[in-house]
């Protein structure tokens, strides 16, 4: 999931609970090229008010417009955007977008649906939400948490949605490497948090949207930082910081896990992970390391693009052959 979902779910809830209906759309399916995935989120209000997206702006645009005007007063409706579609509206990669709308009453039912939705995408299990298109009835159920995120079962008539942790990334120390990185993750959709003990690293450091925890990055993450969806890097050079930061990754269920440092770097520091921090093969193999695409990087930024992009490259299930 992505951190902007977060977002919309908590904008939901607030509006939800100031008494006001919201309506809460997903992609249900692309065709073509499109900017955003299936299930990506975005919440409205009557008067425009908006949170999250669903295109790069011109199918924002037509619905909030349409929404201001008084469509999508019923519960459930699905409209396709692009060739063929309901509104006329052509997008500029001509792709196409099929998008489910709901409209959520301020009940206390709709109350309980969005805290659980909020719970499930800031903690570990995922839900999947079951929607039936005709009826409007929605309930949730857990989930393994694999498989595509939205899937239409039984003739169409019904949508399944799965709902799980926000993708979080976890720095473990702060360099010029972790800046570059902790920005290009929040443009990615990422709950970006930065650990680091020295006073004097974490002066200075200051971007809107990272929390910074003031301790080892080890001892965060032995706290039961990381879910499913997490990725843990390892950016400082200092031994005493990265190498706990790894020997405690390896123990989560973080789906990447790196640490920086050049080829001979890294075997030495496999050397030393097996034979001080008691790591085996089968966790070693977890670490990446060198960190990041082989890119040829060298400044604080091209690094942080190649970790970066192996990031995405894991989430996405694509070798690295592939590329």
């Amino acid at each position: 999931m992505q951190h902007l979902d977060v977002q919309v779910i908590e904008q939901a809830l607030a509006w939800a609970r100031d008494g006001d209906p919201v309506w809460l759309c997903t992609v249900l399916a692309t065709f073509g090229s499109s900017p955003r995935e299936p299930g990506s989120l975005l919440v409205a209000r009557r008067d425009g008010q908006h949170v999250g997206s669903l295109s790069g702006g011109c199918v924002e645009e037509n619905f909030l417009a349409r929404l201001r005007d008084g469509a999508f007063d019923t519960p459930i409706t699905t409209h396709r955007y692009g060739e063929g579609g309901d509104s006329g509206v052509e997008l500029p990669c001509g792709g196409r977008l099929d998008v489910l709308i709901e409209r959520l009453e301020p009940t206390p039912a709709t109350l309980t649906h969005l805290e659980v939705l909020h719970a499930t995408l800031l903690g570990r299990r995922p839900l999947v939400r079951h929607v039936a298109l005709d009826s409007g009835r929605v309930y949730l159920r857990e989930d393994e948490g694999l498989g595509p995120r939205v899937e239409r079962i039984e003739s169409g008539d019904k949508v399944r949605i799965r709902i799980g942790p926000a993708a979080r990334l976890i720095i473990a120390g702060i360099s010029p490497v972790s800046r570059a990185c902790a920005e290009f993750a929040l443009g990615l959709g990422f709950e970006v948090i930065v650990c680091d003990p020295r006073a004097e690293a974490r002066r200075g450091f200051d971007l809107p949207g990272v929390e910074v925890q003031s301790v080892l990055p080890s001892l965060f993450i032995a706290s039961g930082a990381c879910h499913a969806a997490t990725a843990v890097v390892a950016l400082t050079h200092d031994p005493r910081i990265d190498d706990l930061a790894m020997i405690e990754a390896v123990r989560t269920e973080a789906f990447y896990i790196g640490v920086m440092g050049s080829r001979q770097t890294s075997e030495a520091r496999a050397e030393r992970l097996g034979r001080s921090g008691g790591l085996d093969d089968d966790a070693l193999k977890k670490i990446q390391m060198p960190i990041g695409l082989a890119l040829g990087s060298k400044t604080p930024a091209e690094i942080a693009l190649a970790v970066m992009a192996d990031i995405v490259r894991v989430r996405r299930g694509r070798p690295r052959d592939a590329l």
